[in-house]
C-alpha cells in the first residue's frame, strides 16, 4: 500500500477463534481503517458472534467501530455451526467477560451499504465467514459495487475441503451465497483452505503471548492455543494457526500470497459436491469445452502459494509489538 496511506476495510464475519484473530490484527494495524464488522451465523449463532465480535473489539482497544447484527441462517439451508471447533460460546470457552458496548441500531445489510457508500475512497471487503449477508448486500443494493476496491474472502479450497471432503466451511455453510459472490463484478481474491491452513505462530511465540500482560496479545494467545495446528515441543506450547487473520494480511501485504486469475464457480447441486469451489487450473480446453461450448465463468485471483515466515512476522509485529 502507499506510504501513508490507510486502506478502508469493513469485515464480515463469524467470530470464532479465527476471525478474532483477524479482528485484532485489523484493529492494530496501522494501515488498516476498519469502518465497520458486520456478523452472520457460522461458527456459532449470529447473537453469539455479535457479542463475541464487541468482546474482541474492546479488548483490542478498537475506536468507535460499528457492529451490525446480520443473517440468522444461510439462503436455503438451515444453520449449521462449528462448535466442535470453536467451542460452546464460538471463542474456546475462555469465559471472556460480556462487553460493554452495543451493536449498531441497524441491520448488517443496512450497515454495509451506508459504510461502503460513506467511504471517501473505495473499500476492501473482507469477509471471513459464510456469505449469506454478502449476498443479500449485492442483491439488495448492487449499487455499493461502485465503492469496492476489491473483496478478499476467507472460503473454498482449490484441493481439499474441511466440511467435506471438497467442500470449505464457510462456502459448504450458504454455497448459494458464495455463488452470488462471484457475481459482484469487482476484483476478487480467495483466500482459500490452501494457504489457509499453512500460516502458523510457532510454539514459543505463542507462549510469549500467552504471558503478554497486555490484554489484546493475552487473548491472542489463548486463541491460539485453543485447537493446535502443531505439536508441542519439549515442553513449549504447540503452534497456532492464524486462520482468517492471513486474508487480512493479503490485503495488506497482498504480495505474500502468490495468486493467479482462474474460473471459480460453487457446486450446488445436491450430494458430495454440494458446497465445493470447482477451480479450473486447466491449461486448455478439454472436451466438455470442445463438444457443449464454453461457459462464462468468474474469474478469481486464487491464492495458490502463501510466505509463511511472511505473514508470521507480519501479524506477531501487528499483534504483539
Amino acid at each position: 500500500m502507499p506510504t501513508g496511506q490507510t486502506v478502508p476495510v469493513i469485515i464480515d464475519c463469524d467470530t470464532g477463534v479465527d476471525d478474532a484473530l483477524a479482528l485484532l490484527f485489523a484493529v492494530r494495524h496501522p494501515g488498516i481503517d476498519l469502518r465497520a464488522v458486520t456478523c452472520v451465523a457460522g461458527n456459532t449463532d449470529v447473537d453469539g458472534v455479535v457479542r463475541n465480535t464487541l468482546t474482541v473489539l474492546e479488548i483490542a482497544g478498537a475506536g468507535d467501530v460499528p457492529v451490525g447484527r446480520g443473517a440468522e441462517r444461510p439462503l436455503i439451508e438451515p444453520a449449521r455451526s462449528a462448535r466442535h471447533v470453536h467451542g460452546a460460546d464460538g471463542m474456546g470457552d475462555l469465559g471472556l467477560p460480556a462487553p460493554a458496548r452495543l451493536p449498531a441500531d441497524v441491520d448488517a445489510v443496512t450497515l454495509l451499504r451506508r459504510e461502503i457508500l460513506a467511504s471517501p475512497r473505495p473499500v476492501t471487503l473482507v469477509p471471513t465467514a459464510p456469505l449469506t449477508n454478502i449476498a443479500l448486500l449485492l442483491r439488495t443494493h448492487p449499487e455499493v459495487t461502485r465503492n469496492i476496491e476489491r473483496i478478499v474472502f476467507m472460503g473454498g479450497a482449490v484441493a481439499t475441503g474441511n466440511a467435506t471432503p471438497v467442500a470449505e466451511f464457510n462456502v459448504w455453510h450458504d454455497p448459494e451465497a458464495a455463488a452470488v459472490l462471484l457475481t459482484a463484478g469487482v476484483p476478487i481474491t480467495m483466500y482459500g483452505l490452501d494457504v489457509f491452513e499453512r500460516v502458523v505462530v510457532p510454539g514459543p511465540r505463542v507462549r510469549r503471548l500467552r504471558e503478554s500482560a497486555e490484554p489484546g496479545a493475552r487473548l491472542a494467545g489463548a486463541l491460539l492455543s485453543h485447537r493446535p495446528a502443531t505439536p508441542a515441543a519439549d515442553g513449549d506450547d504447540p503452534g497456532g494457526g492464524i486462520g482468517d487473520a492471513g486474508a487480512v494480511c493479503a490485503v495488506v501485504d497482498p504480495a505474500g500470497i502468490t495468486t493467479r486469475a482462474l474460473p471459480v464457480e460453487v457446486s450446488l447441486a445436491p450430494g458430495p459436491a454440494r458446497g465445493q469451489t470447482v477451480v479450473d487450473r486447466r491449461s486448455r480446453p478439454g472436451e466438455a469445452e470442445i463438444h457443449e461450448g464454453t461457459r462464462e465463468q468468474a474469474l478469481v485471483d486464487v491464492a495458490l502459494d502463501v510466505d509463511v515466515d511472511r505473514f508470521v512476522r507480519l501479524w506477531l509485529d501487528t499483534v504483539a509489538g
